[in-house]
């Protein structure tokens, strides 16, 4: 929105990390499944474990079935981007794939100003380049 908030959140700094580890976790262990087991069968299974660990949530907030739901375009890319991500992991090496997911924000940005007409602000330029760097120093190792 063109504004730099700088905010200190040790809750959200917290969370931020342990995201980072349980996808590196994730990334470490589809890669080590990745050389006995196709890749599709890899995919259903962390959807079917996923499913099976959220069912408890549902008895604080009961779930009102409704399969259209199944067939909703974010379901539907949540489920390619798992397998598509299944496979970079095979044909890269976790270390490489990993790299390139910092890339995520720099095309969040360029899609959003060629979408949403949202301002690329200077702060916004300067991150880019550091993503960019970061990821080009990365490989360059």
């Amino acid at each position: 929105n063109g504004s730099f908030v700088l905010k200190i959140s040790p809750i959200g700094d917290l969370l931020t990390l342990l995201a980072a580890l349980s996808w590196a976790f994730y990334s470490l262990i589809i890669k080590k499944m990745a050389g006995r087991y196709p890749t599709i069968f890899i995919t259903r299974k962390i959807f079917f474990y996923g499913v099976l660990t959220i069912l408890p949530a549902f008895l604080l907030h009961p779930l009102h079935p409704d399969t259209v739901v199944l067939l909703q375009p974010a379901v539907l890319a949540s489920l390619i981007c798992y397998v598509l991500w299944n496979v970079v992991l095979k044909q890269l090496g976790t270390v490489r794939a990993s790299n390139y997911i910092y890339l995520n924000p720099l095309v969040t940005m360029i899609a959003s100003f060629l979408i949403l007409d949202e301002k690329i602000t200077l702060v916004a330029l300067g991150g880019a380049a550091c993503i960019v760097c970061g990821v080009y120093w990365a490989e360059k190792k």
